[in-house]
């Protein structure tokens, strides 16, 4: 299989509201995926129409090649979904919630959920309305781990949770990953997301504004900190396309995409410049630069097991925007 989800040209409105528009993308199979995006941008949104719990206005979901309009209750069988805010029944045990799940699904679930909950060690015999919530967090990603679903998909999962397990939670995506599960993240917290995901994409408003696998997206982009000499009132003209400046005094900053390793040498030489200064940005400091959707179609990643940390053509590139 090339790809575990396709959007294409997918569209939903709420009323007046467009949720999503004209959305295309597509998830290579084995790698952690990022949905970006502040509240309200379209991530749920999308999710939904993944899973068949929403019907699209237009355009077309697959899901391990099933359609999502007709195909929902097969997709929702075979993918593990954690939601935001998991739904469970809080007069069950962590144990009786696993067994009464396990009817849904063959033989070997409820066994393979328990050996989740020990790992995560959460109490088998304590009621869930008793738990905390980083510990209701980890029984529903054990419920939806159970069944070893190909797709795992997790809306905005680490919410509420307190440092250490967050950390514990994201990294153990990575790992799934790594076994050729396919990962798919939504979340805000674009910091976290920046330590496990192989591919971003970024939606803003309902529009989707990049997607490319996040070492490209940050080998593309350099901050570059110029002083300038005394007398000097801007800095060099740069042949790399330049995203952003800011000025602080005698002090510039600038953010220049495509290759800007050329520029560097040229800069220091340049009897203008007092000092430069070359910084490998964030994804957090790179992603205000998206202020306006494009209309340009996102592409797929090529086909491959974990392509984690690999440069690959078939991206927008930053400096092709």
């Amino acid at each position: 299989m090339q790809y575990v989800i396709r959007l294409t040209n997918l569209t939903k409105r709420y009323g007046a509201e467009t949720a999503l528009d004209d959305v295309s993308f597509e998830v290579p199979p084995g790698v952690v995926f990022a949905l970006l995006g502040e509240n309200g941008a379209g991530k749920t949104t999308s999710i939904r129409i993944m899973l068949g719990l929403t019907e699209p206005d237009s355009g077309q979901v697959e899901v391990l090649g099933m359609d999502s309009c007709t195909q929902g209750l097969e997709i929702r069988q075979r993918v593990g979904y954690v939601p935001e805010r998991p739904t469970l029944y809080d007069w069950m045990t962590v144990a009786e919630i696993g067994w009464f799940t396990a009817g849904f699904y063959g033989d070997g679930y409820e066994s393979r959920y328990r050996q989740f909950a020990q790992e995560f060690k959460l109490p088998l015999s304590r009621r869930l309305k008793a738990l905390s919530k980083g510990m209701r967090a980890k029984v529903a990603l054990s419920l939806a781990m159970a069944h070893e679903p190909q797709l795992l998909i997790l809306d905005e999962p680490t919410s509420g949770l307190d440092t250490l397990v967050r950390r514990d939670f994201l990294e153990s995506m990575v790992d799934l990953a790594a076994s050729g599960q396919t990962v798919l993240l939504s979340s805000h917290q674009i910091g976290e997301v920046e330590r496990v995901a192989d591919i971003v994409a970024i939606v803003r408003d309902g529009h989707l504004l990049l997607v490319e696998p996040l070492d490209q997206l940050k080998a593309d982009v350099r901050q570059l900190t110029i002083t300038l000499a005394d007398g000097a009132t801007r800095p060099p003209i740069l042949s790399a396309e330049l995203l952003r400046e800011r000025r602080h005094g005698r002090q510039w900053q600038l953010l220049v995409g495509g290759s800007a390793d050329g520029e560097v040498d040229r800069l220091r030489a340049d009897p203008n410049v007092s000092s430069l200064e070359v910084h490998a940005p964030s994804l957090e400091e790179i992603l205000p630069i998206w202020k306006r959707p494009t209309r340009r179609p996102a592409k797929p990643a090529p086909p491959h097991h974990r392509p984690r940390r690999q440069r690959s053509d078939e991206y927008p590139r930053l400096n092709e925007r």
